[in-house]
């Protein structure tokens, strides 16, 4: 990684927590690796990103990514326990908000991974809003996701990166993307429809150096989606279930990811690592042009 660096080749920045939170063992490290591979595949250098023996690593080894895909009890680090894990010395896997602060104190620029965090259902009363927003405000690091996780309140996400001069780019259409699903019934505040064209805004960006991150909303494949009205009706049972078990915080988007395994026979999964892997694709591009 030292290396790639002082070449200035193209990397990206891969979170962990799809590793330790988002996937079972074996597929969550077979996705690991498929993922790295994509980004190869498309001339960048992937780094996976994760707190393993006390320190932030930024590019994991094969044999990294197996510790980390088998450990027990592994923290899910955003900004607020980051710094935890590390005084401990306790593994931890990088949410979307400490993966883009590490990326950057790294000094790489595009990140690629599912979906962000955002404002949950509900939240007019938990006041329940992940820290992936406040984080996209402030760290100028470009992430490139399948949009918002769809089991959040969508609308009231977009509107909070509004809030937050968070620029929000569907690629390849006007309609922003809801993860699972290709369509969300929102129009995109932006669009644009090459790498080149997302790397140029990069770099004006870049100009200003308070004005913090981008979010590209890339669609699912065609090939691979489950259709918005279908998923709908899996997500409202999900979290349901969830409220009546009475599970909270950041416990509750892998617990609604387990849930909507099992209400979906395993297609939300295959859909996450189709999305997770043209996320990357996607990325290493940008990169690439970046560079």
């Amino acid at each position: 990684m030292r290396a790639a660096l002082a070449a200035d080749k193209p990397i990206v920045a891969l979170e962990s927590t799809i590793i330790t939170h988002g996937m079972p063992f074996p597929q969550n490290v077979e996705t690991a690796r498929q993922v790295e591979a994509d980004i190869r595949a498309e001339g960048a250098v992937p780094a996976t990103i994760a707190i393993m023996d006390g320190r932030i690593m930024v590019g994991l080894s094969d044999a990294d990514l197996d510790r980390l895909a088998q450990a027990d009890n592994v923290m899910k680090c955003s900004r607020a326990d980051l710094t935890f894990a590390l005084a401990s010395g306790l593994y931890g896997a990088t949410t979307v908000a400490a993966t883009m602060m590490a990326a950057h104190a790294a000094g790489l620029k595009v990140f690629a991974t599912g979906g962000i965090g955002g404002v949950h259902k509900g939240a007019e009363l938990s006041f329940d809003i992940s820290a992936d927003l406040d984080e996209l405000a402030r760290t100028p690091v470009c992430v490139v996701s399948a949009g918002a996780k769809a089991l959040l309140d969508i609308p009231k996400t977009l509107e909070v990166l509004e809030t937050k001069g968070v620029p929000v780019i569907a690629y390849g259409t006007k309609e922003l993307p809801a993860f699972w699903s290709r369509s969300s019934g929102l129009p995109a505040p932006y669009s644009l429809n090459s790498a080149g064209e997302i790397a140029a805004l990069l770099k004006t960006r870049a100009l200003f150096a308070d004005h913090g991150g981008i979010l590209i909303a890339n669609p699912v494949p065609a090939v691979d989606e489950i259709p918005q009205d279908e998923m709908a009706g899996y997500i409202d049972t999900a979290i349901r279930k969830a409220e009546a078990e009475n599970i909270r915080g950041k416990e509750v988007t892998p617990f609604v990811l387990g849930a909507l395994f099992d209400l979906t026979d395993g297609r939300s999964l295959q859909t996450n690592i189709a999305l997770v892997r043209n996320n990357a694709r996607l990325a290493a591009r940008i990169a690439v042009a970046l560079a």
